[in-house]
C-alpha cells in the first residue's frame, strides 16, 4: 500500500527527474571504473551502453589502421563492457601465441546464444574436445590422398568456370566460331562462388552449384544443372555468408541491444533463424551420409571428403588411426560436434580464400612487372600439362611470393582474438586471467619498424633465390596469414595449393586486366575484408 500511495503523488517530472539520476549514476559508475582501470592505455574514449562500437562500426580496417598510427603499439578499446588490449608488434603477439594458457575467444554471452561457442576448432575452448577436433583437421587434411583429390577436384571445377567464361564471351560477340572472345565481368563473384564450391565438395561431398548459379544470372544459356539443385545451393551459400556476420554480431553486441532495442534485437532474430536453417540443413547432409556408410558393403572404398572422415572416425570403418589424444580414448563423434567442424570448414575456406584471389589479381593488374614475371614461371612449370599435380605447386616459388606479399598489403582479416587464461605479463604490463587481446593483423603488416618500405608491393621480399640469399622474416608473426600458436589454422596447406592452383589456371590460359585501372578496390570491411566488386575484362591468352 505504500508503494502504491509513492507512485500515486509521483508526476511525470519526478519521474523523469528519477530517470535523469539513474542515468547520471550510471555514467558517473561508468567512467570512474574507465579511469581507475588498472594499466590504463590510450585508445579512443569509450561511451556508455556503447563502449567503442561507434569506433569500429564504420570501417574496420580504417579502424585498426589508425589505432597503431594514432595509440601506438599497445593500446585498448572497449566493447560488450569488456577491454580489449589492441597489440601491433610481432613480440608481443609471439608472447600471446606462445602461451599455453589461451582461448581464442572469451565465454561469450552472445557466441553461446548464437551456438558458435563450444564446438568444432574455431568457438571450441573445452581443451579435450578442442585437441582432438584440431588433430583430426591436421592429420586428416595432410593426408596425400586428401590433398591430391582437391587438387583434381579444383582442376575440374576451374575446367567447368573456364566454359562458363568461354560461353559468355561467345554470346557477347558478334563471331560465335572466333576464339579470339572478350568477357567483361565481376571476377570476384566468380571467385566467390567457386571457393564455395570447391570448399562444399571438400568438406561434404556435395556441390552448392555456386558457379553454374552465378552463371545462369549472367546468360541466356542456362548450365546443364537443374534449377531446383543450383537455387538450393546458391541458398545455402547465403546463408553461410550471413552466419559468418552473425558471429562478429553476437561477439561485439551486448545482449542489453540485442534483446531490447527493436532494430538490433530484429537483426539478431534474423541471424538466429539464419542459425537454424544451416543447423537443419547440415543435420540432413549428416544423416544422410550416414545413411549410405551403413548400407555400404564390406570392401567398399570410402569417398574422400570430410564429412565422411568425421562420421567414420573411432568406429571400426576408421582407417585414419586418430583414437587418443595423450591417454584420452575418444568416442565416434555426434551429429553436434560434427556440425561444428563442418561449420568452420565453410568458414575458413569460403571468404578468406576467395577475397586473396581477388587481391592477388588486383596487384598483379597494377604491377605488369611482377605479373610477367609470374607468367614466366608458371609457363615453365605448366609447359606440356594440361593439369598441375600437388608437386608442380611445390615448385611456384615466386607465385607463393606473390601470396605473401598481397597478405601483408591487404590482409583477409584484420584482427585475431586471444584470451589469456591466467595472469600474464604482455608488453611490460601485468594482465589479469581472461583479458581480451586483439592482434592487430593491419598494425603488423604495415609498420614501418617491421618492414622495409611497407606501402610497397614488393613480392621479392619473401622470393627464396636458390644461391642460399633466404630473405627470412626476424619475426615469425611479422606475417599473420593464418594466425599462429596451437590454433593456427590447419587448412593452411589446402589454402596455399588452392591458391597457387588458381594463379597458375587461370594465367596460364587467360589475359586479364582491370576495367578501371584508377579505381580502387570496392571492399567491406568486418571480420573479413570482403570484396564486393571487381570488374576485369578476360580473353583467351594466344601462345
Amino acid at each position: 500500500m505504500a508503494i502504491q500511495k509513492i507512485i500515486e503523488v509521483l508526476s511525470i517530472k519526478d519521474y523523469f527527474l528519477f530517470f535523469i539520476l539513474i542515468f547520471a549514476t550510471y555514467v558517473f559508475n561508468f567512467y570512474y571504473k574507465y579511469l581507475t582501470r588498472p594499466n590504463p592505455l590510450p585508445g579512443p574514449l569509450p561511451l556508455p551502453f556503447i563502449g567503442n562500437l561507434h569506433n569500429i562500426a564504420y570501417d574496420l580496417k580504417l579502424f585498426y589502421e589508425e589505432c597503431r598510427l594514432k595509440y601506438g603499439d599497445i593500446c585498448e578499446v572497449m566493447l560488450d563492457g569488456h577491454r580489449w588490449i589492441i597489440l601491433s608488434r610481432p613480440e608481443y603477439i609471439e608472447k600471446i601465441m606462445s602461451s599455453k594458457c589461451l582461448k581464442r575467444f572469451p565465454c561469450s554471452e552472445g557466441l553461446v546464444e548464437l551456438g558458435f561457442y563450444g564446438h568444432g576448432i574455431a568457438g571450441n575452448d573445452v581443451e579435450k574436445s578442442w585437441k582432438y577436433n584440431r588433430q583430426f583437421f591436421t592429420q586428416a587434411l595432410l593426408v596425400p590422398k586428401f590433398m591430391d583429390n582437391a587438387v583434381k577436384l579444383t582442376n575440374k571445377l576451374f575446367d567447368e568456370l573456364s566454359g562458363y567464361w568461354q560461353s559468355l564471351g561467345k554470346q557477347n560477340t558478334s563471331n560465335n566460331n572466333n576464339d579470339n572472345w572478350t568477357l567483361e565481368t565481376d571476377i570476384s563473384a566468380w571467385f566467390h562462388a567457386f571457393t564455395n564450391d570447391i570448399i562444399s565438395i571438400i568438406a561434404t561431398g556435395e556441390r552448392t552449384y555456386s558457379i553454374a548459379s552465378y552463371y545462369n544470372t549472367q546468360s541466356t544459356i542456362k548450365s546443364e544443372h537443374p534449377d531446383a539443385l543450383v537455387e538450393d545451393g546458391n541458398k545455402f551459400v547465403k546463408s553461410i555468408i550471413n552466419h559468418l556476420e552473425a558471429i562478429m554480431f553476437f561477439m561485439l553486441v551486448g545482449p542489453f541491444w540485442r534483446h531490447y532495442v527493436p532494430i538490433v534485437g530484429n537483426k539478431a532474430n534474423f541471424y538466429l533463424k539464419n542459425r537454424d536453417y544451416i543447423n537443419e540443413k547440415l543435420d540432413f547432409m549428416i544423416k544422410k551420409r550416414r545413411k549410405e556408410i551403413e548400407e555400404m558393403s564390406a570392401g567398399t572404398e570410402m569417398r574422400t571428403d570430410m564429412l565422411t572422415s568425421l562420421i567414420i572416425a573411432n568406429t571400426e570403418k576408421d582407417t585414419t588411426n586418430i583414437k587418443i589424444v595423450g591417454d584420452e580414448t575418444f568416442e565416434p563423434m555426434i551429429d553436434e560436434e560434427i556440425r561444428g567442424n563442418l561449420l568452420d570448414a565453410f568458414g575458413a575456406g569460403t571468404d578468406t580464400t576467395a577475397n586473396s584471389i581477388c587481391y592477388i589479381v588486383y596487384y598483379l593488374c597494377k604491377y605488369p612487372n611482377v605479373k610477367q614475371k609470374m607468367i614466366s614461371e608458371i609457363d615453365s612449370i605448366f609447359s606440356n600439362k594440361s593439369y598441375l599435380t600437388s608437386d608442380d605447386l611445390s615448385k611456384l616459388k615466386y607465385c607463393e611470393a606473390i601470396i605473401k606479399e598481397t597478405s601483408r598489403v591487404m590482409t583477409a582479416g584484420n584482427f585475431i582474438t586471444r584470451c589469456m587464461t591466467e595472469e600474464s605479463e604482455v608488453a611490460g604490463y601485468k594482465w589479469a586471467a581472461n583479458t581480451i587481446f586483439q592482434l592487430n593483423i593491419v598494425g603488423v603488416h604495415s609498420h614501418p619498424e617491421v618492414w622495409s618500405n611497407p606501402e610497397v608491393f614488393d613480392p621479392d621480399r619473401f622470393y627464396y633465390v636458390d644461391n642460399g640469399d633466404d630473405k627470412q622474416l626476424e619475426n615469425k608473426y611479422s606475417l599473420i596469414m593464418f594466425g599462429g600458436g596451437p590454433r593456427i589454422c590447419p587448412g593452411r596447406k589446402l589454402a596455399m595449393d588452392e591458391l597457387l592452383l588458381l594463379m597458375a589456371s587461370f594465367y596460364s590460359y587467360y589475359n586479364v586486366e582491370l576495367v578501371d585501372m584508377h579505381k580502387p578496390l570496392k571492399i567491406v570491411s568486418a571480420l573479413v575484408n570482403n570484396v564486393q566488386e571487381m570488374k576485369v575484362r578476360i580473353s583467351p591468352r594466344i601462345n
